[in-house]
């Protein structure tokens, strides 16, 4: 007599989902029946492949951070999708030749450039590597700015200079909030600097476009295992041993009124959707250590913005650094009458560079990080190249700016699917709020408030933000697909 399979629902089809699915269809494909629902009508979730102006880029994950020991890399070998004759986003990894620029066009001495940005990676290497005393405080944010003034120590003076190396340092910190999605990194928690591990060796994309890792994932599962379009309303579950069906404890609501009636389900949608109300429902409430942990924990937003430049131009590579505060400025005509510069929209100040996707291509890139981000996906595509163009007019080094034909951006923070881009560990929060994330529930099988017990690992979590020291990866979320297949497949094998 063949056995009863295990009935796992997973909701949602983005790279923790899909290497949940693949392993347990993999490893065991008699012990389960699987489905995976989407909200989307794409599957690959914060992993997004595009086109734009003929050249293919990455709307959402973009690098491979480190190929040393990264699950990606080593799946992006095995179906060869890291050579394309065709060029790519960033296929020249990160730009060499960009020149540092202040407004007006000046450029400024590549020495002090390096002298304060080696200063900056300097003091994040220390963070990393942990031991630092109680007095540095919480906040990457505020032990970065006491480590630029210990530098300064008792050089201080040169109001000018300062200027420019607080612009320098500044392009640096921003850099680091599209490294995080922290808005401020005076909300970044400087402990957990330390928990976070890279991956050694060269940083790369993926010539034929990161969905590649997707597609094969999906492609070893039965056809009808995945389902668009399905977005689940709400989750009932039975921590006190109730259950929701004679056989089944976990009943999934659906938004067109369709159920279904589980033994497990593993929940992969972001952060970003478990902190939003109304973004999705539990019956009862989850415990209150899980509740607490995803308000703690910190989910930002992090914008990609690319821009095409006119037929017979090149896209400029630079590093932008702005002025701490921006005054009106004037300049006299040559017929003596007033003008006024081209002004430079808040929204851009603290975008740290623009660069051609790859070297001689026309199209350019830049990141927008928190407030800037979501700003950007409520501007109109001719206000953003308004805003662009006027930034280059600011920082030109030449007679004529390169003139913007086109745009293209993501916009993850207004999309309810995602409402952000990914995880970061607050002031106020720590690495343990991120193993808090993937506890399941009920943990050993048991009502906390009764004492009565119910079947075990109803409700499963994965994703990046479940990952205390990959988070905010894709290789994170690939991780903590394996741990909670694995985790299924122990008691099953059991």
């Amino acid at each position: 007599m063949v056995a009863k399979k295990s009935r796992v629902l997973i909701v949602g089809a983005g790279m923790a989902g899909l290497t949940t699915a693949h392993r347990l269809y993999t490893t065991a494909p008699d012990l389960f029946d699987l489905t995976i629902v989407d909200a989307n009508h794409r599957i690959g979730g914060r992993i997004f492949t595009s086109e734009f102006a003929g050249d293919r880029v990455e709307m959402g994950a973009t690098w491979i951070h480190g190929i040393g020991g990264s699950p990606v890399y080593d799946i992006a070998c095995k179906i060869h999708a890291l050579d394309d004759p065709k060029p790519w986003e960033r296929m020249d990894g990160y730009p060499d030749d960009a020149v540092t620029v202040g407004e007006g066009g000046v450029v400024l001495d590549p020495a002090m450039v390096s002298s304060i940005s080696t200063l900056y990676r300097t003091l994040m290497d220390t963070a990393k590597d942990g031991g630092l005393p109680a007095s540095a405080g919480p906040s990457v944010g505020s032990f970065l700015r006491r480590g630029l003034q210990a530098y300064r120590g008792s050089n201080r003076g040169d109001v000018a200079a300062e200027a420019v190396e607080d612009a320098v340092f500044a392009m640096n910190e921003n850099t680091e909030r599209t490294y995080t999605s922290a808005d401020d990194l005076e909300k970044l928690n400087l402990a957990a600097e330390s928990e976070y591990r890279e991956f050694p060796g060269e940083q790369i994309t993926i010539a034929k476009g990161y969905s590649r890792v997707i597609e094969h994932l999906a492609s070893v599962l039965p056809a009808g295992t995945i389902r668009l379009g399905r977005k689940v309303e709400r989750i009932e579950w039975s921590p006190d041993g109730g259950g929701t069906t004679a056989e089944q404890p976990v009943k999934v609501v659906l938004e067109d009124g369709s159920e279904m009636a589980v033994d497990h389900v593993v929940v992969t949608v972001s952060l970003g959707v478990l902190k939003a109300k109304g973004g999705m429902e539990f019956n009862p409430s989850l415990p209150l250590f899980k509740r607490e942990a995803i308000g703690r924990l910190g989910f930002g937003v992090v914008n990609k913005l690319f821009v095409e430049v006119e037929e017979g131009e090149v896209m400029p590579s630079m590093e932008m650094a702005f002025e701490k505060e921006k005054k009106k400025k004037k300049e006299e005509d040559e017929e003596g009458g007033m003008r006024h510069v081209a002004k430079i929209p808040w929204w851009m100040r603290r975008t740290a560079s623009i660069c051609p996707i790859y070297n001689g291509s026309r199209v350019g890139l830049a990141w927008f990080a928190g407030k800037e981000a979501m700003e950007l996906e409520k501007l109109s595509d001719e206000e953003i190249k308004s805003g662009v163009q006027d930034t280059l007019d600011g920082f030109k080094m030449d007679r004529r700016s390169s003139v913007i034909e086109r745009v293209k951006r993501s916009g993850w923070g207004s999309d309810p699917l995602f409402r952000g881009s990914y995880s970061y560990v607050t002031v106020g929060s720590s690495g343990d709020d991120l193993d808090l994330m993937a506890e399941p529930v009920p943990v050993n099988g048991g009502g906390e408030a009764t004492g009565r017990v119910g079947p075990a690992l109803q409700i499963l979590f994965a994703g990046e933000a479940t990952h205390r020291t990959h988070y905010s990866t894709t290789h994170g979320a690939y991780f903590s697909g394996i741990r909670e297949a694995n985790r299924l497949i122990q008691r099953y094998s059991n």
